[in-house]
């Protein structure tokens, strides 16, 4: 269990402190929002999907704020070199029984929304403390876009690969949800990192490594255990390369024995990708392989991914032999493979189309995804910010926004809401101009409480193809 205690008033960043002395006089309420910007992933995605925010609420906004964290922060912020709202917080503890006073109102999490949206807006309902919500956005935003971003990296691929099952494949919905795995555990920064990104990408596909990532679904938004996500038993270099070259053979088949069953993947390139599908898999070990009851998955490791992948499957297929699909595509006999080193929207991409171009099928394969999945990625991939939109001043909203002379960073104004328009796809709009129309952003948390809950198969609706 993490030995890190948190002070509430402390988790923002140190100048948001100061910002309750800087609002105009007369100043009542604050509208702030939250957006993705711009797509700066490379990958030309066009929607995001949300995810976090719950996780988020659940675990910090249900904790009260102690009058002891209120003392603590004051002595601290002094020391730091900031001011402290003391009264205000006193105010949290003592009439809002130390929950934030604050209304977050977003989208559904997992619905596609298009770049350059409001998925979540944030307003106090204290006239003496309008800059709470304001005073949030560090949280908020992190929960927004970390969860959100992952998701939609994920939800990429997904829609990437599901057009190869579509091209290439029979079934593809039956394939779909295995062809992506989470190997991004390790490369986590944290515990929490590792179990947000893993709840993101679950919200896509059923196939982890990451446990954590299940434990977050569980406990944030009521996913059960044992529908949520799986695995299979799976070799690493060591327990392998721990037989010594020469014993590569007796590692493979030991692997066979213990796994043959089910599915079960072994890494075999720890010396020689092509001998070991050609020589040892393919020959050695061939007639074993075919008499089992499981399917053996064969994982590559190193070397272009696309090249491997592709040199390797028709290994196998000289091998293995096959079968072909109703769409005239070559599937495997007893054998797939799984690419787990080099994997990004990019490569899944070209691995397809080159498989598809061999007259393979696209339930050839799988994908794993590590780092890139976790954490080669920033708050900047869907430009994430939360800015403010709208100030109550003597009873009246007025607009609130940047427009930097050097372009790129302008915001939005007025009090947003989040509308279909005639082709549906969501559209920002001032609220005043909705007419009607059903506003998808909708309260989540408001008076201290979570009035607004999804399941985890909620989110796994709203994000499916």
């Amino acid at each position: 269990m993490s030995q890190f205690k948190i002070n509430p008033l402390l988790n923002t960043d140190s100048y948001k402190h100061s910002h309750f002395l800087q609002y105009p006089a007369g100043a009542t309420a604050l509208s702030s929002y939250v957006e993705p910007r711009k797509d700066n992933s490379g990958f030309g995605i066009t929607h995001v999907t949300p995810f976090g925010l719950q996780g988020y609420i659940k675990d910090h906004l249900l904790t009260p704020i102690a009058l002891d964290d209120v003392i603590e922060a004051g002595r601290i912020c002094k020391l730091h070199g900031e001011p402290f709202a003391e009264g205000a917080f006193r105010k949290v503890v003592e009439v809002y029984g130390g929950r934030a006073p604050i209304t977050i109102r977003a989208v559904a999490e997992g619905t596609q929304v298009p770049i350059s949206n409001v998925i979540i807006d944030v307003e106090c309902h204290d006239p003496e403390m309008l800059w709470m919500g304001s005073f949030y956005e560090t949280q908020i935003l992190r929960a927004a876009w970390f969860g959100t971003t992952v998701a939609t990296i994920s939800r990429h691929c997904k829609e990437i690969i599901f057009k190869g099952l579509v091209d290439t494949c029979d079934k593809p919905l039956d394939e779909l949800p295995f062809k992506l795995h989470d190997f991004g555990a390790r490369g986590a920064s944290s515990a929490e990192t590792s179990a947000i990104a893993g709840a993101a990408h679950l919200v896509n596909f059923m196939g982890t490594d990451t446990m954590l990532g299940m434990e977050y679904a569980h406990q944030f938004y009521g996913a059960e255990r044992d529908s949520l996500g799986f695995s299979i038993p799976a070799a690493e270099h060591s327990t392998i390369t721990s037989w010594g070259r020469s014993g590569e053979a007796d590692a493979y088949r030991n692997m066979a024995e213990k796994f043959g069953s089910g599915l079960f993947a072994v890494v075999s390139d720890s010396y020689d990708i092509f001998n070991a599908v050609k020589n040892v898999w393919g020959d050695t070990l061939r007639d074993f392989v075919i008499a089992l009851p499981g399917t053996l998955v064969v994982r590559p490791d190193s070397g272009d991914p696309v090249s491997v992948v592709r040199t390797v499957v028709g290994i196998l297929a000289d091998k293995f032999g096959y079968a072909t699909n109703g769409k005239g595509f070559k599937v495997l006999n007893k054998v797939r493979v799984i690419q787990g080193d080099g994997v990004n929207p990019t490569s899944i991409a070209a691995i397809l189309t080159a498989l598809k171009m061999d007259g393979f099928s696209a339930e050839n394969v799988a994908f794993g995804m590590g780092g890139a999945l976790h954490q080669k990625l920033d708050r900047d991939t869907f430009g994430f910010a939360m800015k403010a939109s709208a100030i109550q001043i003597d009873g009246k909203w007025n607009d609130v926004y940047k427009d930097p002379v050097a372009g790129g960073k302008t915001s939005k104004r007025g009090r947003l809401a989040l509308v279909s328009d005639e082709s549906g796809e969501l559209t920002t709009i001032r609220r005043e101009n909705a007419m009607g129309r059903d506003d998808h952003l909708e309260v989540v948390y408001t008076g201290g409480k979570l009035v607004k809950e999804l399941t985890f198969n909620e989110v796994r609706r709203n994000a499916a193809i």
